[in-house]
Parts: C-alpha cells; structure tokens; sequence
C-alpha cells in the first residue's frame, strides 16, 4: 500500500452513495477498506442500465480500491466477524437508519467499548435527532426539502432536481473531512471519537450564499433559470450557433468583456460600470452582449474571451467535458485492474506532490474477497 492514509483500516459498513463514495477517496489515498455487505449486496449493484460488461456502472463509480465481504447480519457467526472487524478497524463508516446498528451491537458506544480508539462516522438524511432519526434519507428528497429545487429551473417553470445526487456526494466530502479531523485528534490524543454527518445539514452548508441571504438578510432567493441573484454576466449567452457561459465576476472583467466584444463604452456607461449597477439594470445590459456575441461562432468568442482574461466556456455534454479535461493535460480517466477485469474509473481529483493517490484494486464482486477477510478476522495477528 502507499498515499498518505497507508496503515489505516476502514470498516464499511456503508452502502449506495455518500458512505462508498466517501470511503472510496480513503481507499484512494492508502486506507484499506473492507466493503461490508448483504448477501444481496450493495443496492446500486441493481442499479442500471447503464451496464459495462454487466455491471452496473453507478455501483463501478464509487466502489474501487476496495475489498468485499458479505456478511449476513443475522447470522450470529457473521455478527461476530462483523465485531472482530470493527475491534480491528481505525475507522468504521456506515450510513444505516440511525441506530440501525445497535440491534447487532454495531453502534458506536458499543464498537466504542472495545476500541476506544475508533473513529466512527455515520452518515443520515437528517440526523439520529427524534425529529430527524426516522425519516428516509435519499438524496431526492433532501433537494426538496432544503428549498435546492427551488432555485433550479426556469423562473415560470417547474422545481427541477440536479442531474446528480448532489448531496449525497457532498455529505460523502463532509464525512471525508469529519473522519481524517477526527483521526488528527486521535493522533494528538489517542482517543477515537463519534462523526455524524446528515444529508440536509450538508446540503444547507452547501447551498452558501444562497441560504445566507436568507439567514443574513431575510431574504427567501427564488428560480432565476440559468441567471446569478449577485452577478451579471454570468450565464449562458447566444452565439451564431449556440450558448456560451460568460461571467465577469468583477468590474475589471467586465472591462475587458466589453473590448474583446468590440462595445468599450458599455464599462463607461453608469447603467453597467459596477457590478450592482449591471445587476440591477441586467435586461437593458444582455441585448447589447447579445447583438454583438451573435455575429460569431461560440467557440470562436471562447477562444478571444479566454484570451483576454475572462472566464467563459461552452456547454459541453458529459463525454466533451471528459475530453475538454483531456486536452488540458488533467488526465481524467484512469484503468483499475489488469487485462479483463479492468475498469476505467475517473481519477481521484487530489493531487500530492509525494503522497499520490493509488488506484490498486478494481470494485470488487460482492463477497470477492470474502474468504481471505473471513480466514483473516478468524486469527489473532495480521492485517487485511
């Protein structure tokens, strides 16, 4: 093993999008996780189309560098396997229904007990509070509820969902940095502590400016479509032949924006010269871009706008951005594994100048690994 979380051992217990994608960045950087599943396994590996060679490619997307057990909970035998490993492991991840676990003497003050030194991190909908403990917590559901959907979709039209389960990807990042602060403090103390992270808290840190003008000043934000409450430009703008994100997050941008376009005077009129008054005065400011972004092709203002120091970019499908990533050297696409069994997976987006992440392990079969971790929990010494 190598990566800066080499040595460390992460039981998971987790299943379907925040906990694996979470313990999959560990694995990423050195930990080793054993996946715990059911004899049916992990849900997204029912989750398809679509497939590659038959497996589902959602479960494929957060399930690398990882080793699989099935362990059925209601086998007292498998309990005690399931026991052994949480008494081994530095960290256990697991996103059951809170207290879930403990019916199995799998929740934290119990793990706690006998390894006081575990860093726990559960993962909920909406925390193991009474009014939250009981409530399904899928990522759909939490997008409706934190007021998300509110804000996505033309101002006349319909609340829209994000085209990604959005918060179980940031409450995954959340448990990320609860976990590695948790496991400093266990550095610095030798004491292991509880991490809970919940899918709605997350979402309402992570909608930042737009619940803080709520919480801050009072005010509820509303569907724009594509437009910025603070900003303009920053939104999709018609070319000869298509849209064009164009932004300027500042007067010097905005500047610049007006001589690549040919219109200087537009920084010189009081109605656009500072962000608030462009803001404020936006549907007498877009026509006058718009006039002048139409007379040439997208790509072609891409290129002069970039050029000139102000961020814009094409609305590109999936498979451009991959290649758009390509093509400035980021090298999105790693292989896991050799020969038939290797899978394409996008790279961990971290980089260490010593310490680089490791792709080791293609998402494993369910149980694939069941019997080495079985004969391993079964002796005294050694590691996974």
């Amino acid at each position: 093993m190598s990566g800066p979380l080499s040595g460390l051992l992460v039981a998971d217990f987790s299943r379907i999008l925040a906990g694996p994608y979470s313990t999959m960045l560990l694995a990423d950087l050195g930990a080793e996780v054993v996946k715990v599943e059911g004899p049916g396994g992990d849900d997204t590996r029912t989750w398809q189309p679509p497939v590659r060679e038959g497996i589902s490619t959602y479960y494929l997307g957060a399930n690398r560098n990882k080793r699989s057990v099935a362990l059925d909970l209601k086998d007292p035998d498998d309990v005690a396997l399931a026991h052994e490993l949480a008494r081994r492991a530095d960290v256990l991840v697991e996103n059951f229904k809170p207290g879930g676990l403990a019916r199995f003497g799998l929740d934290y003050d119990t793990v706690a007990a006998e390894n006081p030194r575990i860093v726990y991190a559960s993962i909920s909908g909406f925390g193991s509070g009474p009014g939250g403990a009981a409530l399904p917590g899928y990522d759909l559901i939490v997008q409706a509820i934190s007021g998300f959907m509110s804000l996505t979709g033309d101002p006349d039209g319909e609340p829209y969902r994000a085209g990604v389960a959005l918060f179980d990807v940031m409450a995954g990042l959340h448990a990320t940095i609860g976990i590695l602060s948790a496991l400093n403090h266990r550095h610095e103390t030798g004491a292991g502590q509880h991490v809970e992270v919940n899918l709605l808290s997350s979402a309402l840190s992570g909608l930042v400016n737009q619940t803080s003008a709520y919480v801050a000043g009072g005010v509820v934000p509303f569907r724009m479509g594509n437009s910025h409450p603070s900003l303009f430009p920053y939104e999709p703008l018609p070319c000869a032949d298509g849209e064009l994100i164009v932004t300027a997050g500042n007067d010097g941008q905005f500047r610049k924006l007006c001589q690549v376009l040919g219109v200087p005077e537009l920084a010189d009129d009081p109605r656009f010269g500072r962000n608030e008054d462009r803001t404020a005065n936006r549907d007498e400011l877009r026509p006058l871009l718009v006039e002048r972004l139409r007379t040439r092709t997208k790509m072609e203002w891409f290129r002069d706008i970039i050029g000139a120091g102000v961020p814009c970019g094409p609305i590109n499908t999936i498979d451009q951005g991959v290649a758009f990533a390509e093509e400035i050297g980021l090298d999105p696409v790693v292989t896991v594994g050799d020969g038939a069994a290797a899978v394409p997976s996008v790279r961990n987006p971290i980089t260490f100048s010593t310490t680089a992440a490791a792709y080791r392990l293609p998402p494993p079969a369910l149980d694939e690994h069941g019997a080495e971790i079985r004969q391993w929990l079964s002796t005294t010494e050694g590691s996974a």
